[in-house]
């Protein structure tokens, strides 16, 4: 999995990949995606995927937004625990 920097966000290659329907949900997902948008090549990408979920059942969306959204702030949170713990435990070796 690629980790992307801020400044290239808005072109994550997650959302372009195609979608391969190799299980019961991805195929549910795939014809109808493909039935509402019908793209010329017949392929059926996450970003179609996504944006028909947004569209027609914006409360999932929503749930997963709001899930990732408050473990990044945990995450952030425990980031700056660590940086402190670190920082005060370099502070106190060098007063010894």
């Amino acid at each position: 999995m690629k980790v992307l920097d801020a400044k290239n966000f808005e072109t994550n290659p997650t959302l372009a990949q195609e979608v391969e329907p190799s299980n019961d949900l991805k195929n549910i997902l795939v014809e109808y995606v493909g039935e509402e948008i019908n793209p010329e090549n017949k392929l059926v990408t996450i970003e179609m995927i996504v944006e028909t979920m947004a569209k027609e059942f914006p409360e999932f969306i929503l749930a997963i937004a709001e899930e990732n959204w408050v473990r990044g702030y945990q995450q952030a949170l425990d980031d700056v625990d660590t940086g402190r713990s670190l920082v005060e435990e370099q502070i106190s070796k060098q007063n010894v």
